[in-house]
């Protein structure tokens, strides 16, 4: 049922939370180099064990900094995967992270900071986005990379099911909008993406 709600040809990731599991398809057809990097770090269990860092109601929940395993890490929010290369799962081209695990903005889809979208997160600077993202609970136009403003973030997924869980996340009690009790991704696995040796 799923796969019929997504595209075609692109993977269905499911995210297990301490708090419940939520499915998103993956935009690889959209924004290849994004979601491939998103699924090579899923793939290699970058992301298991670490803890959503920042959540705001009404606007987002903000996931995927390693040091962020510590739920209460003062560095929560500045980190990224290592610098290295992935296979871009569409082109089937090398792709890089460098400078702290970055990869180059892919400003090319069109697709809006609405509710229920997953947009990378960066430092505000050009191709700083690497392994954190974030959840949009609300319409953050505001936050498109083709808006008028600063800030330039491109959608790469959508939540299928468990909205339930992601609105919850959002409303959970914060300190400093860190969740006062840790919500830790479990896993998250991704499904329907070409094998990199395939390409």
């Amino acid at each position: 049922v799923l796969a019929a709600m997504a595209a075609a040809d692109n993977p269905i990731a499911t995210f297990d939370t301490t708090m419940g599991k939520f499915t998103a398809e993956i935009y690889l057809d959209r924004v290849p180099r994004t979601a491939s990097n998103f699924i090579d770090l899923a793939k290699s269990g970058f992301y298991d064990g670490i803890h959503f860092h920042r959540v705001i109601p009404g606007f987002m929940n903000q996931f995927g900094c390693p040091y962020a395993k510590d739920p209460k890490s003062p560095r929560a929010g500045t980190g990224g995967p290592a610098d290295g290369t992935f296979k871009n799962l569409k082109t089937g081209a090398t792709e890089t992270r460098k400078k702290g695990g970055n990869i180059e903005d892919e400003n090319i889809s069109r697709d809006t900071n609405a509710p229920f979208t997953l947009s990378m997160a960066n430092t505000g600077r050009p191709n700083s986005g690497g392994s954190q993202f974030f959840i949009n609970v609300a319409n953050n136009a505001n936050l498109d990379w083709f808006s008028p403003g600063p800030s330039k973030h491109p959608v790469f997924g959508k939540v299928l099911s468990g909205m339930d869980v992601v609105t919850a996340i959002s409303k959970v009690k914060t300190k400093r909008d860190n969740p006062v009790n840790p919500i830790k991704m479990n896993s998250i696995i991704v499904e329907g993406a070409p094998h990199p040796d395939e390409l």
